[in-house]
């Protein structure tokens, strides 16, 4: 039995972005640095990890082999870096990963004009996903599923959370949470399961009867089976939006996911002004994403309470939106974080394209959008405490890239088949120069 699974040497950088494994969340100008080990010419940076997938040092070369004399004959794996630098595993806040059936033809009418809303009055958008999804087996979801994480995975992602919603009854979602438990235990990424049942208003029901449906039937449902331990629900979400749940029903709904154990972290505030985000500050929330309409009162209460902004460029690019206040949102000392909001109305699931575009989009820079999508995009599913930094103690998860700066990853724009050397998750290789190994 080795006493470490991984050596790691020779890099020419490892960020660590926090030294220190007990912050955690950046908040306003914290996020505006990262903490970088920097090698020199004669001697590069290590990064150990012990048996357990921990990490149990990071340093110079010449640091780990005085603390460690031994550590070439204890360690089952090395790896050489020379000419690489390395950054935590990218942790992806916020993704609709289970269903089937694209919306190609959807990106041609927003392309056209149609607003989301326009889409979704017409029977397209969630609805549209929600029948071909209700209709497919749960075997048919997993294959997707493992897909489309082994695919994030190779953009660098080795935390994603992952909610279920196009089922919008009981039996489907809980098929989707089902399909989300079994790749938790069988997929090497580690996942915050969300519980999305209030995504949409079903055909034929009103919003009143959806809320009473989920807060008397699905919610009461799900709570059964967490108790058995036949499913792990970390989160509760709600689309706090005009025509679909108004504010007071998302509260109720929330209230009743946080009754049964769930952390509050759901959509507030994307395509109208409703104070969503106060009311979620109000009821502790978490999480909130989108906020491209949150107000400056939105944000104070989010700011006081220290709930997560988690902002999503692709959804702002995509459909046209104006960006969310990201600047006004730092400044005011927010922990904000990022998510790809891979779905089928935003298709993408590349983390480091994320970041590039919160860079151009929303005006923010690199250092805080590798912040924003390492350490508080952990705190946003309230696993920072174990991920989202390379600090000793936490997670043995980290990219390492091909190049010896790590601005390179958002730098190439599209690039991260090539600027991805490999991806470590609790210190095993789980791809390498573009293969995974799974």
């Amino acid at each position: 039995m080795f006493k470490y699974r991984l050596l790691v040497h020779s890099a020419s950088q490892v960020v660590t972005v926090r030294n220190d494994a007990k912050i955690i969340a950046a908040r306003g100008q914290e996020m505006r640095h990262v903490d970088i080990v920097e090698g020199t010419e004669q001697c590069g940076v290590s990064v150990l990890i012990d048996s357990n997938g921990k990490i149990a040092f990071v340093g110079l070369d010449t640091d780990v082999a005085f603390e460690f004399p031994d550590v070439h004959k204890e360690v089952e794996r090395t790896i050489d870096a020379r000419g690489k630098s390395i950054v935590p595993g990218l942790v992806d806040a916020h993704t609709h990963p289970v269903w089937v059936g694209d919306r190609v033809h959807e990106f041609a009418m927003k392309l056209a004009g149609a607003t989301y809303m326009e889409v979704h009055a017409a029977g397209g958008g969630i609805h549209y996903t929600v029948e071909k999804t209700r209709n497919a087996s749960e075997e048919e979801l997993y294959c997707s599923l493992v897909e489309r994480l082994y695919s994030m995975l190779s953009t660098g992602t080795t935390c994603v959370e992952c909610k279920s919603g196009y089922g919008l009854e009981v039996d489907t979602e809980i098929k989707m949470l089902s399909v989300i438990e079994k790749a938790r235990k069988e997929v090497p990424i580690s996942i915050s399961c969300t519980y999305c049942g209030a995504h949409a208003v079903p055909k034929g029901k009103t919003s009143q009867e959806a809320t009473d449906d989920v807060i008397n039937h699905q919610i009461p449902k799900i709570r059964e089976l967490m108790s058995k331990e036949e499913l792990h629900v970390d989160n509760i979400d709600v689309f706090c939006e005009k025509g679909v749940f108004d504010v007071n029903q998302s509260r109720r709904i929330l209230q009743a996911g946080k009754d049964a154990g769930m952390n509050l972290n759901f959509h507030g505030d994307e395509l109208s002004p409703l104070d969503g985000a106060k009311m979620g500050a109000e009821l502790g929330a978490l999480a909130i994403s989108h906020l491209e309409e949150i107000s400056d009162s939105g944000i104070d209460a989010m700011t006081k309470v220290g709930s997560v902004g988690v902002v999503l460029p692709t959804t702002a690019y995509i459909l046209r939106l104006t960006p969310p206040p990201v600047r006004k949102m730092i400044e005011s000392g927010m922990a904000v974080a990022l998510g790809s909001d891979f779905n089928p109305n935003a298709y993408c699931m590349s983390m480091p394209m994320v970041m590039h575009l919160a860079c151009v989009i929303f005006r923010m820079s690199m250092p805080e959008a590798l912040v924003a999508a390492t350490l508080n995009s952990a705190a946003a599913l309230g696993r920072s405490g174990d991920l989202g930094t390379l600090s000793v103690g936490k997670c043995g998860d980290m990219v390492i890239i091909n190049a010896p700066r790590w601005e390179h990853l958002v730098y190439q724009f599209g690039c991260h088949n090539q600027t991805i050397s490999s991806v470590i998750r609790n210190g095993e290789v789980v791809l390498d120069a573009g293969q995974c190994c799974g």
